[in-house]
Order: structure tokens, then C-alpha cells, then sequence
């Protein structure tokens, strides 16, 4: 319990140090003054920070926010906006397949759940918001990973990847630029997708990745 509470405490610190920064860029004095850190604790984070990208140093060698906050930002962005009107396509899916659904994107490594409906049957796949799973296992994660290969079809499924019994399928949701911002995914026991859940319920997905990238704005209507 204390290491965890150690660790709470460094990162309350460190984005103490990050609201600092927002205003304008710093030197590490600056830093010690309005955080109220030490020299050697607020040079420590700044500089921990700078190596995930989220600070760096400008043309005066003062501390300033880091390039990677904005990508940060705009996947939060674009996740909270699929979310907004993501409802009518992930229930026309679940309604069409009878199997949960899930609506994910990528951070960092790993994919996080923002959306999800459960399936009626009392066996069923249960992902809950908010949840993270990793990149390249199970079919929303494949094709969330970076440089992914769609096959023509649009969808890709996966059987007993990451959970032994489950399969899925999930589709790609693109940008107006053909980039991959979200997966959206089918999944449930195998005994009833099949071991061939792609066949099953591909076209469904890749129909309901459509719609909502239609809905989100994303592409042209």
C-alpha cells in the first residue's frame, strides 16, 4: 500500500509539473519556484518527462511541453468524439450478430475499450469500458497495431487469441486520409461465432465501421 501511495505521490508531482508548463516554457529554476519541488526532484521529473516525450527543451534550453502531448490529445479527442455517436451503429450490430461489441483505440501499446454492449445471451463476452488490452493479440488489437495489413476484405477475426474460448472480428475505422483511428469488434464464444467468425460476421463489422465513420464525420456522408 505505501509503494503505491509513493507512486501516486510522484505523479500527482509530475503533472503538477505539467500544469506549471502549460503557461509557458521553463527553466528549471522557474520550475522550483512555482511547483515548490526541489532542485534535484523537479529536474528528475522534468527530465523523465522529456524521455516519454511529454517535455522537452526549447532553443534557450528552458523545459516546455512535449510534441507527444499532442497526439495524446488528439487520440483522446477523436476517441471522445467516436464515443458521442458511436450508440445507433454498435446497437445495430450487436442486434444483427446477437454478440457483445466492442469500440476500441490505440494507446500507446495497448488498445482501450471506449464503447461496448453486451450481448443478450447469458453466455456472452464481457469488455468493460475502459479496459486495456494489448496491441497485436486477438483481432481488435491486430488491427490497431501500427503498419497493420487489412485483408481485402476489411476485417480481421481471430480465434482464442487473447482469451481461450472467444472469437472475434473486428474492422478498421478510418479518417478521410485512410488512417486507422479506432477497431471496432464482434465477439463472443466460439461455439456460436464459429471457428471461422470472419465468414459469420465480417461484413456486419466492416458495414458497421462504415456507418460510424460516416456518423462521426469523419468521411464524406
Amino acid at each position: 500500500m505505501r509503494s503505491s501511495v509513493r507512486t501516486v505521490g510522484v505523479l500527482d508531482k509530475a503533472v503538477g509539473l505539467l500544469d506549471v508548463l502549460e503557461a509557458r516554457p521553463r527553466s528549471l529554476a522557474e520550475l522550483v519556484e512555482a511547483t515548490g519541488l526541489s532542485r534535484a526532484t523537479a529536474h528528475r521529473l522534468a527530465v523523465a518527462l522529456e524521455e516519454h516525450g511529454l517535455v522537452r527543451r526549447d532553443a534557450e534550453g528552458r523545459f516546455a511541453l512535449g510534441a507527444r502531448l499532442v497526439a495524446l490529445g488528439q487520440a483522446a479527442s477523436a476517441g471522445l468524439s467516436l464515443v458521442e455517436v458511436a450508440g445507433p451503429a454498435l446497437a445495430d450490430l450487436r442486434d444483427a450478430t446477437g454478440e457483445s461489441v466492442q469500440l476500441y483505440v490505440r494507446e500507446g501499446d495497448d488498445r482501450v475499450c471506449i464503447a461496448a454492449l453486451e450481448s443478450p445471451h447469458g453466455l456472452r463476452t464481457i469488455v468493460p469500458v475502459g479496459a486495456r488490452l494489448p496491441l497485436g493479440v486477438g483481432s481488435g488489437g491486430r488491427v490497431l497495431e501500427p503498419g497493420a495489413a487489412i485483408p481485402r476484405p476489411g476485417w480481421i477475426d481471430s480465434v482464442g487469441e487473447r482469451e481461450e474460448g472467444v472469437a472475434s472480428v473486428s474492422a478498421p475505422v478510418l479518417d478521410a486520409a485512410g488512417v486507422v483511428v479506432a477497431a471496432i469488434s464482434v465477439s463472443g464464444p466460439i461455439g456460436r461465432t464459429t471457428r471461422t467468425p470472419g465468414r459469420r460476421y465480417g461484413p456486419a463489422v466492416v458495414a458497421a465501421a462504415r456507418r460510424l465513420e460516416r456518423d462521426a464525420g469523419l468521411v464524406d456522408a
